[in-house]
C-alpha cells in the first residue's frame, strides 16, 4: 500500500469556533477536543478510515446536523479523500450525508479553516418520532482515499481559500 496522507487535529481555536457554531450550548469544548479520536481503519483489509463523533449527537427524523470532526488531512497531490456514511447508519436509521459524498481535496488542508473536515448528516427515517443517538466515540462516517487524474488540457491555477463551494466561485 502506498502511504499518501496523514490525519491531524485542527487547532483548538479552530475546533472551538466551529463546534460552538453548531452546538452553542456546549459547556466544555476543551474536554471534547482533548477526547477526539483520530480516524483509523478497523481491519488490515478495510478501505475506509472510520471517523468518530467528538461528542454525543442526537439526530431526529427530518433533521440535519453538522458535525465538526476536529480532523484535517494532509493529502499527497493526485489523491482525494471521499467521505461516506457508515453503512449501518443508513440501513438501520436512513442516516445519510447531505451532499451524498464529501470530497476533501489535497489543497483543502491549507484552507482558511485549517482544512477542518465537517460532516453534515440527515435522518430520513420513515417512522414518526425516530431518533438516532451517536454516542461520543461512535464511528459515523468513513473516508476512502482515491487517486485521480486530470485532462491533458487542464489549466487550473487558482488557490483555495475556503471550504464548501469555494472552488466554484
Amino acid at each position: 500500500m502506498e502511504r499518501i496522507a496523514q490525519f491531524e487535529k485542527v487547532s483548538f481555536e479552530q475546533f472551538e469556533k466551529d463546534w460552538l457554531k453548531c452546538f452553542p450550548d456546549t459547556e466544555s469544548v476543551k474536554d471534547i477536543y482533548d477526547g477526539i479520536k483520530m480516524p483509523r481503519r478497523a481491519t488490515a483489509g478495510s478501505a475506509g478510515y472510520d471517523f468518530y463523533t467528538p461528542d454525543t449527537v442526537t439526530l431526529k427524523k427530518g433533521e440535519s446536523t453538522l458535525i465538526p470532526t476536529g480532523i484535517r488531512a494532509k493529502i499527497s497531490e493526485g489523491w482525494v479523500l471521499s467521505i461516506y456514511p457508515r453503512s449501518g447508519l443508513g440501513f438501520k436509521h436512513r442516516v445519510q450525508l447531505d451532499n451524498t459524498v464529501g470530497i476533501i481535496d489535497a489543497d483543502y488542508y491549507g484552507a482558511d479553516n485549517e482544512g477542518h473536515i465537517m460532516i453534515k448528516l440527515s435522518c430520513d427515517a420513515h417512522e414518526e418520532g425516530h431518533t438516532v443517538e451517536l454516542k461520543k466515540g461512535d464511528g459515523f462516517a468513513q473516508g476512502i482515499f482515491t487517486a485521480f487524474g486530470i485532462t491533458l488540457d487542464d489549466e487550473a491555477s487558482e488557490k483555495r481559500t475556503g471550504g464548501f463551494g469555494s472552488t466554484s466561485k
